[in-house]
């Protein structure tokens, strides 16, 4: 079971705090999603709350890499076929390993993006890493 919820975009604001007031949910239950690129791995999606920063050495722990940082904003759109303000690990262009922050499952329902601007998809957090076939572990702070 999911719920979708538009909201109006600012293309000058795409920030996690203004999707979460727009879609009336707490900042740390609206979830974003990082094109991120391993030594190792390779790429990758971090999925983090929109209060917490990735720490890229608790990342690259999880995914296997010595070091990981993010791809350029450039390359985004090219590799998951979305526009920054839309990035989602589900139905990307491409199936990326998706490394989840484990503060995920401190929420009963959490929103991620549903591959647009303007559009959430509200789910329970098992329900999406089982979806993303996501890796649960410590890589915010």
């Amino acid at each position: 079971p999911y719920e979708l919820r538009a909201y109006e975009v600012d293309p000058e604001d795409l920030t996690a705090g203004t999707v979460a007031k727009k879609i009336g949910l707490p900042l740390e239950q609206v979830w974003k999603t990082l094109v991120c690129r391993g030594d190792r791995t390779g790429l990758l999606y971090a999925v983090v709350a929109g209060d917490a920063e990735i720490d890229f050495k608790a990342l690259a722990r999880l995914s296997g890499d010595r070091t990981v940082d993010t791809v350029p904003l450039k390359e985004v759109q090219p590799i998951t076929g979305y526009v920054r303000g839309g990035v989602t690990a589900i139905g990307g262009k491409k199936e990326l390993p998706t490394m989840v922050d484990e503060m995920i499952e401190l929420h009963d329902v959490v929103s991620v993006s549903a591959g647009m601007r303007g559009l959430q998809i509200l789910l329970a957090p098992a329900d999406y890493v089982r979806v993303v076939k996501g890796k649960v572990g410590p890589i915010a702070r």
